[in-house]
């Protein structure tokens, strides 16, 4: 059977998302290459797979993470060794059962291929506030209610 790079770029998102759902750092940080990059929801940049263990480390022991509900709204393979995902994301507060738009994000991964293995080049989690338009913000939660489980 043959495996699409669409599925494995969705595929090596998932697994990101779960590490994170998980609360794995050292799961989460494998999986991008040596010098890797993930900038936060607040805008911090990590560089490298030691630099973003550390940090996720650090947030996982100190803080109570809520976890992603995430829906992968596009794949775009850019020749054979790389490619973009975008999803739509959002978070269920601990003690919660409802997603809190307030950190409703977009998801962007880019991928690389090397040394045989896809891994991840780029994650950016950026704030999905759209200023003023509030019916943007109601309208990705509702979307991403769809896929609670």
């Amino acid at each position: 059977m043959n495996i699409s790079n669409e599925d494995r770029m969705t595929s090596l998102y998932g697994k990101l998302i779960d590490a994170w759902n998980n609360r794995d750092a050292k799961g989460m940080a494998e999986l991008f290459t040596e010098q890797g990059i993930q900038i936060g929801f607040d805008g911090s940049k990590m560089v490298g797979r030691q630099e973003i263990l550390s940090h996720l480390t650090s947030i996982f022991e100190n803080h109570p993470t809520a976890p992603f509900v995430t829906k992968v709204k596009d794949v775009r393979v850019i020749g054979k060794d790389a490619a973009i995902v975008q999803a739509i994301a959002g978070m269920i507060p601990p003690g919660k059962t409802d997603i809190e738009p307030t950190a409703n994000a977009l998801q962007t991964l880019v991928t690389v291929h090397k040394d045989g293995n896809w891994k991840v080049e780029l994650f950016q989690n950026t704030p999905a506030q759209f200023h003023g338009r509030p019916e943007l913000v109601e309208q990705m939660t509702d979307e991403l209610r769809l896929v609670i489980k």
